[in-house]
């Protein structure tokens, strides 16, 4: 594991799930954390509770991260606080899955709006912030769905597949700044996020999956953690496939 102490990490969809593992990672290995969750009240009391003994090193704020307005905020409160950041997870994501024939624009718009249009205000503040100081990571939790596809999820796939357009991209407008842009992506792993699968959806994903198991938060936060370091520096536009061989 890699020694954060010192630097200043934002993680958005933090207290639940995949975040809350990369969450907790960071913390365990020094760093400060500004987390931001969407709005479950309960789960960002019980992750401050359960987080009481890094003294003091994680904030958490309600923030949808699909509202310029809230994000800009969100920004100029770090900028006084801290100055500048070392590194963003963007982690915040949904799923709404139809058809296509039978997906309503709500649906569709609700995930681009979260997924993609999220990652987007994130990161055009905090690069603002990492110019500052001339270094940044960035992270970007994308998904295997936007190059394998699956059906019902066309609205998720594009998103994952725009963030991946958007690391690509983005990572070659502040490669001179040294800050790197990348992606992990996860294949299917235990959490919320799948927590509506039948157990005979659950079965059958597993068999596509040649480790034959869905993976845990914690090797994602490893994933995460590696890319967001400094032995990390000339890895950007990068994507890292943690899905168990899919």
């Amino acid at each position: 594991m890699q020694n954060f102490t010192g630097q200043k990490v934002v993680i958005s969809g933090a207290s639940r799930g995949i975040g809350k593992a990369i969450t907790l990672a960071f913390l365990e290995q020094g760093a400060t954390v500004i987390g931001i969750y969407g709005g479950n009240k309960e789960a960002a009391a019980i992750m401050l509770e359960e987080c009481s003994r890094f003294d003091n090193r994680l904030q958490l704020h309600q923030c949808d991260v699909a509202n310029p307005l809230q994000v800009e905020n969100f920004f100029k409160q770090i900028e006084e606080e801290f100055d500048t950041i070392d590194i963003l997870i963007n982690n915040a994501g949904i799923r709404r899955d139809k058809l296509l024939a039978m997906m309503d624009e709500e649906s569709w718009q609700q995930v681009i709006d979260i997924n993609l249009t999220g990652t987007f205000l994130m990161c055009r503040s905090a690069v603002l912030l990492m110019l500052k100081q001339k270094y940044g990571r960035i992270v970007n939790i994308t998904s295997p769905v936007a190059n394998l596809g699956f059906a019902g999820q066309t609205n998720y796939g594009a998103s994952k597949a725009g963030q991946i357009g958007l690391t690509r991209s983005l990572c070659k407008e502040t490669a001179r700044k040294k800050i790197t842009v990348n992606c992990v992506s996860p294949g299917f792993i235990d959490t919320e996020l799948i927590a509506d699968l039948t157990p005979e959806q659950v079965k059958e994903y597993k068999k596509i999956v040649p480790m034959r198991r869905f993976g845990k938060v914690e090797e994602i936060a490893a994933a995460v953690l590696f890319l967001a370091s400094k032995d990390a520096a000339y890895i950007t536009g990068s994507v890292l496939d943690v899905n168990g061989g899919l």
